[in-house]
């Protein structure tokens, strides 16, 4: 077989459905209601706080980068295949004692920023915005890795995925509207405190479950430890990341960067290093035997493995996966500032992200969850693109009308179909593409490098913006996730090496 021999699984659209497992929807709508609380806390509300409190957009765009930790979940998530946590695995296995660990997490960070809504250091800011982040994303790694195991096929991860969107996108909606709202009553330390509150919530019903192993007189001294095991990992990682954002901060400044400077050519430059080091390593990897060193690593050796089986086709796999989210994740952080600018309050807009968004992106995850077990994937991938970006150009057409929620309401309509449709799609895509034996790994290594791009120029987001306007912007963003359809045909021939091949 060859790198370009037509994928069955990819191109042909699936068998038979397979029977529905509720138990399995119902259990990943809770992971991605935990998962889909903090998001929009560090990113779209976040946004919202810092230029509440005058703070320039350029420098909001900065904070967007706090969203390229989940791009970068690859360089932890082998610790979550490796090593388990402390009690909690005694008792709910590894996948479930990290996802304890993660939620713990969450809820610390979320509390840290609430005690710091004021932004009077944007330097603490950061830093609980990136923990949040990165305790969110080691949430997802877990879950994902359990649902890949759990859920192998395509047909059999329509439903799961959307069932998982359902809960994540329901979350960020809760979180986005229900946060706005808060704010505009009470400030956003309440807001932020509530929202700490409704993400904690999903741990109580884990702790609840059926554990591994049959005795249940386990379960309290499991929560026990596990609890105190995960204060000493939360303290020492808030710790790390401090020293390590301490160094970043006076190299940054050191180097004279500001919010005046105009960062997009190093983003840009930043963006093709990744490229430029898989098209070199390639060729060794490719010769690799199965007991070279560096295939059976610890460490790199599920990502070897994922260049191994692709060989060349994998750097169009990357580019592909770059730019298939690009106009959702660059609209994402300035979408929101654009509308207040145009005159909308904070109630408004958190009322357009409650009701309005959250129906509207049950309808685009669920009816791409229901195609995705009947068509094939560049199909399904093909109207994923398109749905995204006509949801984007609707908020060049916001622009251009009188202020009224009623329109505010069909932008927002559209916005979140697409990226509600586009995302489930994207899912399942990515989940086909994993090796069974590195779920974790690889699927972090996927959906991280998916937004690395995206996040790294969503950064520079204000800065753009500033040289090209809302509506050239928004007009960009949509474009870009039309092009990625160009790589669909190549994409249709792709077939992972097998060792037998070899």
């Amino acid at each position: 077989m060859t790198d370009l021999a037509a994928p069955a699984a990819l191109a042909e659209p699936p068998a038979t459905p397979a029977p529905v497992d509720r138990r399995g929807m119902a259990l990943y709508g809770v992971l991605g209601f935990a998962a889909g609380l903090p998001f929009y806390m560090f990113s779209t509300v976040l946004a919202l706080r810092l230029q509440a409190h005058g703070v320039v957009l350029a420098v909001i765009g900065f904070f967007a980068w706090v969203q390229l930790l989940p791009t970068l979940k690859f360089v932890w998530a082998p610790l979550l295949d490796r090593y388990a946590i402390p009690g909690f695995a005694r008792f709910y296995g590894q996948r479930r004692g990290w996802m304890m660990l993660a939620q713990l997490g969450i809820f610390t960070s979320l509390v840290a920023m609430a005690l710091t809504a004021s932004d009077a250091s944007l330097a603490l800011t950061a830093l609980f915005a990136v923990l949040l982040a990165f305790w969110t994303t080691t949430l997802e790694i877990a879950a994902d890795a359990w649902r890949i195991e759990l859920y192998p096929t395509q047909d059999e991860q329509g439903p799961i995925v959307a069932a998982n969107l359902w809960g994540y996108r329901g979350a960020m909606v809760a979180a986005g509207s229900g946060a706005l709202l808060l704010a505009d009553w009470g400030g956003w330390t309440i807001a932020y405190l509530a929202i700490a509150a409704a993400a904690f919530l999903p741990f109580p019903i884990l702790a609840a479950m059926r554990g591994d192993t049959a005795d249940a007189r386990d379960r309290l001294p499991a929560l026990v430890t596990g609890v105190i095991a995960s204060i000493a990992i939360i303290a020492a990682t808030a710790a790390i990341t401090a020293v390590i954002g301490w160094v970043i901060l006076s190299s940054a400044a050191g180097a004279g960067v500001d919010a005046d400077t105009n960062v997009t050519p190093w983003v840009l430059g930043c963006c093709m290093l990744p490229f430029l080091l898989m098209a070199a390593a390639l060729p060794q990897i490719r010769r690799a035997p199965a007991d070279a060193p560096i295939r059976r690593s610890a460490l790199l050796g599920p990502y070897v493995d994922f260049f191994w089986r692709y060989g060349f086709a994998a750097l169009t796999l990357m580019a592909f996966v770059s730019l298939y989210r690009m106009g959702d994740v660059l609209a994402l952080n300035l979408s929101k500032p654009m509308i207040k600018d145009l005159g909308y309050s904070l109630s408004q807009i958190g009322r357009a992200d409650s009701v309005v968004a959250l129906a509207a992106s049950a309808i685009g995850v669920g009816l791409a969850g229901w195609l995705v077990t009947r068509y094939s994937m560049m199909w399904m991938l093909a109207l994923g693109a398109l749905v995204a970006a006509i949801g984007n150009f609707g908020f060049v057409w916001l622009a251009q009308q009188p202020v009224s929620e009623g329109m505010l309401y069909i932008a927002t309509g559209a916005d979140q179909f697409g990226n509600g449709f586009a995302g489930a799609v994207f899912v399942v895509y990515l989940s086909l593409l994993v090796n069974p034996r590195f779920p974790g790994a690889q699927y972090a290594f996927l959906t991280g490098f998916a937004f690395l791009l995206p996040r790294l120029l969503s950064g520079a987001g204000g800065t753009i913006v500033g040289q090209i306007g809302y509506d050239n912007f928004f007009l960009l963003s949509g474009a870009l996730s039309l092009v990625a359809v160009i790589f669909l045909p190549l994409l249709a021939r792709i077939r992972p090496r097998t060792e037998e091949a070899a």
